[in-house]
């Protein structure tokens, strides 16, 4: 498996579009995990809705809790998670700085973070408060309204700003092909994964950030992938950490049509 896609995949499958039941959500994680694409997938998320069924049923997976702003703290929400195998939080917040002092003082050590910045127009100063610390930076990139979906130029100072300041980022909803589309069904314009992987290599080149998200040749956006060095790609992926997907499949589909994964044959698989 490439290294430029691996663990790139968090599986948001009970998340909003895809609404998954838990009863479905957990064994099909479960075979993600030991299917030919296994290295592609990252933890299983989960909001505190769902904790208690998912403390019965998802001993032995790896799992994200996702807190959105106003709901439990993480001391609360880990206690809640006791007996699962909980490799990360990510906690929205309208308040960066004071997010970060409460995760300062509530996470154990070996569990890593990412706060999702609002998007209220004060980016930088949501970084700066970031800067620093052990966290990583949750950009929401998409979601079931058409202002859920940040412009080019947003998204681009998102990108940039972390690249400026060195912190690793992750993204949240939108992100369900590989190539920036307009959706035919709600005209939404989606941003690609692709799209942001290449964004992440510009660095803090903000132009160079924006043309990358705009492209929505797949073909083009395919080659400059396999023309990245093994520098780059541990750059890029230092700093793209990882997106939420209701659909594991999807983005698979994708990269296989674009030819940058081959599945084995079905007899293998």
């Amino acid at each position: 498996m490439t290294p430029l896609f691996r663990g790139l995949f968090d599986d948001a499958a009970v998340f909003p579009p895809g609404d998954l039941p838990l009863d479905e959500a957990v064994p099909a994680h479960r075979r993600h995990r030991t299917a030919w694409y296994a290295d592609t997938v990252g933890p299983l998320l989960c909001g505190p809705a769902l904790l208690p069924a998912l403390v019965r049923s998802g001993r032995g997976l790896p799992v994200g809790l996702v807190l959105p702003g106003g709901s439990t703290g993480p001391a609360a929400a880990l206690a809640e998670a006791a007996g699962l195998d909980v490799t990360g939080l990510e906690i929205a917040t309208t308040d960066v700085a004071a997010t970060v002092a409460q995760l300062g003082a509530e996470l154990p050590p070996g569990i890593g973070a990412a706060v999702e910045l609002p998007r209220d127009g004060r980016t930088e100063a949501s970084l700066d408060a970031l800067t620093g610390t052990p966290y990583r930076a949750k950009y929401r990139t998409g979601g079931l309204t058409a202002d859920a979906f940040p412009s080019v130029a947003e998204l681009a100072g998102f990108l940039a700003g972390c690249a400026e300041r060195g912190l690793p980022f992750k993204c949240t909803a939108g992100l369900h092909h590989a190539v920036r589309h307009t959706d035919p069904v709600t005209g939404s314009v989606h941003h690609g994964f692709l799209n942001v992987l290449l964004a992440a290599a510009a660095g803090d080149d903000r132009a160079a950030a924006a043309e990358a998200l705009a492209e929505r040749s797949g073909p083009l956006l395919a080659k400059a992938a396999t023309e990245l060095t093994d520098t780059q790609v541990r750059s890029v992926r230092g700093a793209f950490t990882s997106f939420g997907t209701c659909s594991i499949d999807e983005p698979l589909a994708d990269l296989a049509d674009l030819g940058l994964l081959r599945p084995p044959p079905l007899e293998d698989r």
